[in-house]
């Protein structure tokens, strides 16, 4: 045993041996054709690099706000394939990774930013219903299971924080949180029926994508960015490998974990793998002995968490707990397969329901998240104002990246707007050290993490300083 977890099996790596190694969630996308790749020399308004949820948001906002102009996507692969399309499809009206996080960075900024939250999922359903998305939005809230005894202190205090913020909260002990959810290592749990719900991301970002091409804006899939010249007064070139170049009045990035175009976003930005399972189908008497009729987002309480949910077709997906940093932070199809990590999950799952056992996963696959020390989204401007970028959304972007592609061309157009006078957008996170430090401060962080857990949740010298100075993680 490791902790509350148990070690691995080989019946464990069984489950998982056959699964394909690719995101439910685009292999169950009707097929396409892609966009051609981009070719020559293209004129437009605005040039926006990455073509995941925060690139296709800020096309839609931009011809919103003027039809007329031009807006060009460049997407390296195809809509979808990054971080957009890999997610557990968890959507939060958060902009700020949850309450305690924000307020131990922007304590002041705390109602307004929760209030943009609020209205930013708001629009989100507005746009859906306008453009036609069906990506299965389910608001029916989002449950934290509390595991071990350490984690009942922290109910009491998280539930009156977020009252405070006004959020519709239920505490459930024991037997009333098995009853949502049947597993025998739920020991109370945690319901927060306001702002939270479930989504398909990979219909979401299809949809977003024709959404978009009816719009008018230009998608060129195959396309990668690989570098940005200013032209004098006039405007910045991207330049795509191969030779394709976009001139362009402006430029937004929004490339996630992927290597940025601007060397002064390297500093504020990790590519941390998260890993994913989804099992088959659950049949009927599988479906009778979970439970689980509200389909409520799930979540542990612990440092090291999981995440799992129900799909529309009621598989399982159960992802987290492990959050790999590669010394150098490469981001590669290669990472996408780590048995070390489904090892775990598929032992974890199994402790979490026993009453499952034969179950097999269809599919696994790992993604890279863009992490930023506030782990939040941030913004900033380059090349005389030419260039704007939203990145370092830290894995809850589902939602915040509709906030976040506004507030980025907002920022790139020169329009100020209550966001943008904010601390929260006019600030940028602490900057990683450089390697090896860098690799070095990551690795002591999630063993210290770890070792909490394993303590009653009691946080060492480390984990302290980090709160101390404002860097503390709070999952």
């Amino acid at each position: 045993m490791s902790g509350f977890w148990p070690d691995p099996t080989d019946r464990d790596r069984a489950a998982y041996a056959d699964a394909e190694v690719r995101p439910f969630w685009l292999a169950a996308l009707p097929p396409r054709d892609p966009a051609p790749p981009l070719s020559g020399i293209v004129a437009a308004d605005l040039c926006i690099v990455g073509g995941g949820f925060t690139g296709l948001w800020a096309a839609l906002h931009a011809k919103a706000d003027d039809p007329a102009r031009e807006v060009a996507v460049l997407e390296a692969d195809t809509i979808g394939f990054g971080a957009s399309g890999r997610n557990g499809g968890f959507v939060m009206s958060s902009l700020t990774h949850g309450l305690a996080n924000g307020l131990a960075r922007f304590e002041a900024e705390m109602p307004v930013l929760e209030r943009l939250g609020a209205e930013n999922l708001a629009g989100m359903q507005t746009d859906l219903e306008r453009h036609g998305i069906d990506c299965r939005l389910e608001l029916a809230g989002d449950l934290v299971a509390i595991l071990e005894p350490y984690q009942d202190a922290w109910i009491e205090d998280e539930v009156d924080l977020l009252r405070r913020f006004g959020h519709d909260v239920e505490v459930l002990d024991g037997p009333a949180m098995r009853a949502e959810v049947a597993s025998p290592t739920y020991r109370a749990g945690i319901w927060d029926r306001t702002g939270a719900g479930l989504l398909d991301p990979g219909r979401l970002a299809d949809g977003l994508r024709a959404a978009a091409q009816k719009a008018g804006v230009r998608i060129f899939e195959g396309t990668r960015a690989e570098g940005l010249e200013r032209r004098g007064s006039d405007g910045v070139d991207v330049v795509a490998a191969g030779g394709g170049r976009v001139r362009a009045r402006g430029a937004l990035l929004a490339t996630s974990a992927f290597p940025p175009l601007l060397r002064a976003i390297r500093r504020y930005i990790v590519p941390v793998y998260d890993y994913a399972l989804v099992t088959e189908p659950l049949n009927a008497a599988q479906r009778d002995a979970i439970g689980w009729r509200r389909r409520q987002g799930l979540s542990d309480g612990a440092n090291q968490f999981h995440y799992y949910r129900l799909t529309p077709d009621d598989r399982i997906l159960f992802g987290g707990y492990d959050a790999v940093y590669r010394f150098g932070g490469p981001v590669d199809a290669v990472h996408d397969d780590d048995d070390h990590s489904f090892a775990r999950l598929s032992a974890h799952f199994f402790h979490t329901f026993p009453q499952l056992e034969g179950l097999r996963f269809a599919f696994r696959w790992g993604g890279a998240i863009d992490t930023s020390s506030r782990f939040s989204v941030f913004f900033g401007t380059a090349l005389g104002g030419r260039v704007a970028y939203a990145v370092g959304y830290t894995g809850l972007g589902v939602g915040a990246t509709r906030f976040g592609a506004r507030v980025a061309l907002d920022l790139l157009d020169g329009r100020e707007t209550e966001a943008t006078r904010l601390r929260y957008v006019r600030s940028r996170p602490v900057p990683f050290p450089p390697e090896p430090l860098r690799w070095a401060v990551v690795q002591l962080t999630r063993n210290r993490l770890a070792a909490a857990d394993l303590r009653d949740g009691r946080r060492g010298v480390w984990l302290r300083t980090l709160d101390r100075v404002g860097l503390g993680f709070d999952s």
